[in-house]
């Protein structure tokens, strides 16, 4: 986003930086550094609790400068391929480095399961240099499953169809180059099952299940290639753990996976050292513009920094800022508007601790057009979320509309189809709209209906606060373009990466996106902490100008759920 323009003249900061020292625990400027009146976030969160990079930050703030990294060697695979097995570190391929072909004896066989193809359909082409193996019986089930407007259904067409193209004219026999597609990373080849195969196995299995018929392929195969390894590609835990019993090698299928562990998963927020002022003290240049306080400042730990994101410092000079550029090692900083104050109270809501103040930065920055925040429940998401919505599209007019929409995936068993329209079958998914709607309008003052014993859902006010609100469901957003709306996804920790990618193209000129969701708890069925689409826009997201991301840590329901998150 753009910045203003720095001042010409840094007399008053070069005099204030000459009568201080490096010793003094704090920046050198013309003007103080934000207190906490002026700064600073509400109610502390526990100190307890585990930040990223907290530990490596403090330990590089300490210690001598790291010796410059070393380039890791070339893996036999790429990054997008299996994971490797636990009893071993996974290879990791350098970020650019080319792609060869590998003769054939060096080549691993991976045999595919057909979840593995309805899973991803372009798995075929994400195992690098090494050889896919599909059996007939995989084939067979491919076309049980290419019927039906479902997800999977689509998925299985879509395989036929790549495996349409590459087939062409080539002797399946001698195998297809996997590239012809204009895949450049796959520089493998695609076998064919086009003969029978010895398929006893070890132990006596009903070979009439499609899953012991791959079992005994893949048996056949290192039969067949003894100095090649072979391996199982599949989602199936069952199916792994028989392979693992028969001693076949097994592996799940991890190209989807954004991370290995959701633990290291941006978060939005970098504590900062209490050694920071001695170490970027130095040189630091201020100037303000539209109310806001901007710093430039210099040290080895603006490397760190990543655009939008989140620093504070609760020593004795306190910083509460938000990252605004990065180049090299120096960085902008920008004070925060603080929203813990009732002043600055967002439709009768106010910050209860540090990671909600910030999340109230970022929704109601109009440069800011997608913003995600994730928390256990209990932490505000909604809440935070619809309050801002609701201040910017009837108090400002920012906004026209507020769409609300969210993956209909029941926690129990399905109740079956609900009646009525549209908003009517969506309305049994959108109690938490409701509640959140409750609160808003008695924190607002309720408009004249909270005191008198009135039904708050019948009052006027609401009835034009409902005017403005919209709930849509999934299945119908493909195509649609919104212009100047406040769009909320809500549960979006249930929805696949396709998915999200569908709802964030929808936004057209003027429009502000807000995923909200925690990882922990993901109903959809075959999806991981690692393999969320929310997981996933937070990864894609992170570091661009015009996007943000909080981890709201401490939850503000009540002590009841707070000891229920906690213990249960």
């Amino acid at each position: 986003m753009p910045l203003p323009k720095q001042p010409t003249r840094m007399g008053t900061i070069v005099q204030a930086r000459a009568a201080h020292t490096e010793a003094v625990p704090g920046p050198a400027l013309a003007e103080p550094v934000p207190t906490a009146k002026s700064a600073r976030t509400g109610a502390k969160a526990p100190e307890a609790r585990p930040a990223r990079r907290t530990a490596a930050i403090l330990t590089k703030a300490k210690a001598a400068p790291p010796a410059p990294a070393t380039t890791p060697a070339p893996a036999a695979r790429a990054d997008k391929a299996p994971a490797a097995k636990p009893d071993r570190a996974p290879a990791v391929r350098p970020k650019g480095a080319a792609l060869r072909r590998l003769p054939a004896a060096q080549r691993k066989f991976f045999v595919l399961d057909t979840n593995v193809l309805l899973h991803d359909p372009t798995s075929l082409f994400r195992f690098a240099e090494h050889d896919v193996f599909l059996p007939m019986i995989v084939l067979e089930e491919l076309d049980h499953q290419k019927k039906g407007m479902s997800e999977v259904a689509r998925n299985a067409r879509q395989v036929s169809r790549y495996l349409d193209g590459l087939i062409g004219a080539e002797d399946l026999a001698k195998g297809v180059p996997l590239d012809t597609l204009g895949n450049q990373e796959a520089l493998g080849t695609l076998f064919f099952q086009t003969s029978a195969k010895d398929t006893r196995l070890p132990l006596e299995l009903p070979m009439g299940k499609a899953d012991n018929v791959i079992l005994g392929i893949v048996h056949s195969l290192q039969q067949e290639n003894p100095k090649r390894e072979v391996v199982l590609v599949s989602k199936d835990i069952n199916m792994r753990l028989k392979a693992r019993a028969l001693s076949l090698p097994a592996e799940d299928y991890l190209n989807d996976h954004v991370l290995d562990d959701s633990d290291l998963l941006y978060d939005g927020v970098m504590p900062l050292p209490e050694n920071f002022w001695v170490r970027h003290g130095k040189n630091i240049e201020s100037w303000q513009q539209g109310g806001t306080t901007y710093y430039r400042v210099r040290g080895p730990l603006c490397a760190e920094f990543i655009v939008n994101e989140f620093v504070y410092y609760e020593g004795e000079m306190p910083l509460y800022a938000q990252v605004r550029e990065v180049t090299g090692k120096s960085a902008v900083l920008a004070t925060l508007r603080d929203y813990s104050h009732a002043k600055n109270s967002v439709w009768g809501v106010t910050a209860r601790n540090r990671e909600q103040n910030f999340a109230l930065n970022l929704l109601m920055n109009p440069e800011i057009d997608f913003v995600s925040l994730l928390g256990q429940a209990g932490t505000g998401k909604t809440l935070l979320a619809l309050a801002s919505g609701l201040a910017q599209t009837l108090e400002t007019k920012r906004y026209n509309e507020i769409i609300i929409t969210r993956a209909t995936v029941p926690v129990g068993d399905d109740i079956g189809f609900l009646p009525g329209t549209e908003e009517e079958k969506m309305a049994p998914w959108m109690g938490a709209l409701e509640d959140n709607l409750e609160v808003l309008h008695q924190g607002a003052g309720g408009l004249g209906a909270a005191g008198n014993g009135q039904d708050w859902s019948k009052s006027p006010a609401m009835d034009l606060i409902r005017a403005r609100i919209k709930v849509k469901s999934l299945n119908f957003m493909r195509g649609r373009t919104f212009l100047n709306k406040f769009l909320i996804i809500d549960e979006a920790q249930n929805l696949t990466p396709k998915q999200m990618k569908t709802l964030a193209t929808r936004a057209g000129p003027g429009t502000k996106i807000v995923c909200l969701g925690n990882i922990a708890q993901i109903d959809t069925p075959y999806l991981t902490e690692g393999s969320s689409g929310l997981t996933y826009v937070v990864d894609r997201f992170k570091g661009w100008p015009h996007a943000g991301h909080i981890t709201l840590q401490r939850g503000e329901r009540s002590r009841l759920a707070d000891y229920a998150s906690d213990a249960l």
